[in-house]
């Protein structure tokens, strides 16, 4: 992917990605999004509203609709690179634009009046439905949803924060604020709900996802200037992951511990798979949270959308990926749910992969990491996040 060079099209921002290159990535990596209901039109500000008004967005920039958009101002450009963020980040290629919804955007808007509309933007972003671009989340109940999105929602009010201080506006900075100590507020309280209810699983991904968001207001605070008034917003907010351990009731602090004590190896990108185009051919093979991918696995063995040598892509892109991923056992969960799916239908899958992976498959490290049943990783898990609990 491209990032931060000069825009390829005349449609975007000199310097920054071209409009139609972001497009392209968008539709490369999730062919399935559907169109909006309605035609869009208005501006940018109008499109963004409501739950899907990310759709809106990329349809209008797609010139569908009656919708007046100029991409080559830092609005509009904005807007659509939150729209692209939304529906790629759970996805197996996201589109890079993380670095210009968090900072370098923010630094074209000088003017304090012009922040008001960038502001409404992000509460719009926020406001965005997680469930239908991602796998990946936790619902608990009175409480919502809870995705790794939330991180990124977190990374980008920080952004807002930290411009609104900047350029004088204590009243959006307000409204930043209490955005995201509502947000922090809202996990803190599902961890502990979670732990409560004694649902376990969710508890692990849980704590994933606070420590992954925690990471995203750190890469935010990253782009702020060095100023009293900023250091002064950052007491409660930064480093929750690490050493600032009183914030939020220790939320953070027990989330941090829990997941680096037991899910860390997984937290990264995913990279062997990103080649796989057929894995990109529905929402419904979107990758589940890591290490719980025996049903994940289970579903590229029997859904009949694959063909075996697609199968065979894929069980070559976990078995070599995973062999290069220390301590990780989510790429193993993945392959024992597609053994268990196919039963022996998996040999020929194997025989097509070339020597190297099927050399790998036959390793003592992986038949250990197979022989284990579902059930005893499980029980595992539980016990892991007990002794993660109890400090």
């Amino acid at each position: 992917m491209v990032e931060e060079q000069e825009a390829e099209a005349p449609r975007g921002i000199r310097g920054f990605v071209a409009t139609d290159t972001l497009l392209a990535e968008v539709r490369n990596t999730a062919p399935w999004l559907p169109a909006p209901a309605t035609a869009p039109s208005g501006d940018v500000v109008s499109l963004a509203r409501g739950p899907l008004g990310y759709l809106s967005i990329l349809s209008a920039f797609r010139g569908e609709g009656a919708a007046t958009l100029a991409p080559d101002k830092t609005l509009d450009y904005f807007a659509f690179c939150l729209a692209c963020h939304h529906a790629t980040v759970a996805t197996f290629i996201p589109t890079d634009v993380d670095t210009k919804i968090r900072g370098l955007l923010w630094r074209l808007v000088k003017d304090p009046a012009r922040l008001d509309a960038m502001i409404d933007l992000v509460e719009s972003f926020c406001d965005w439905d997680v469930p239908p671009v991602s796998r990946r989340y936790v619902r608990v109940e009175g409480l919502g949803v809870f995705a790794g999105h939330h991180g990124e929602h977190l990374s980008v009010m920080v952004a807002g924060l930290g411009r609104a201080v900047h350029l004088g506006r204590p009243d959006l900075a307000e409204r930043m604020r209490a955005r995201i100590r509502g947000e922090l507020v809202r996990e803190s309280a599902a961890l502990t709900r979670l732990i409560k209810e004694k649902r376990e699983f969710d508890a692990l991904k849980m704590a994933a996802v606070m420590t992954h968001n925690a990471g995203d207001i750190d890469q935010g605070i990253s782009f702020w200037p060095q100023s009293p008034a900023h250091t002064a917003e950052m007491t409660d907010i930064k480093r929750l992951a690490h050493e600032n351990v009183r914030p939020w009731n220790g939320g953070f602090a027990l989330a941090a511990r829990i997941y680096k004590g037991s899910l860390s190896p997984e937290g990264h990108r995913n990279y062997p798979l990103r080649p796989i185009r057929c894995l990109r051919q529905s929402y419904d093979f979107l990758l589940d949270f890591a290490p719980f991918l025996d049903d994940w696995g289970a579903l590229i063995g029997r859904d009949p959308r694959f063909t075996d040598d697609e199968r065979a892509e894929i069980l070559e892109a976990l078995v070599i990926g995973g062999s290069k991923i220390s301590g990780q056992r989510g790429y193993p969960r993945a392959i024992a749910g597609m053994i268990e799916a196919m039963g022996g239908r998996i040999d020929p899958i194997v025989a097509k992969m070339p020597a190297r992976a099927r050399s790998e498959f036959k390793s003592a490290d992986l038949r250990k990491a197979l022989a284990v049943a579902r059930v005893s990783f499980e029980s595992s898990m539980r016990s892991v996040l007990r002794k993660a609990i109890q400090g």
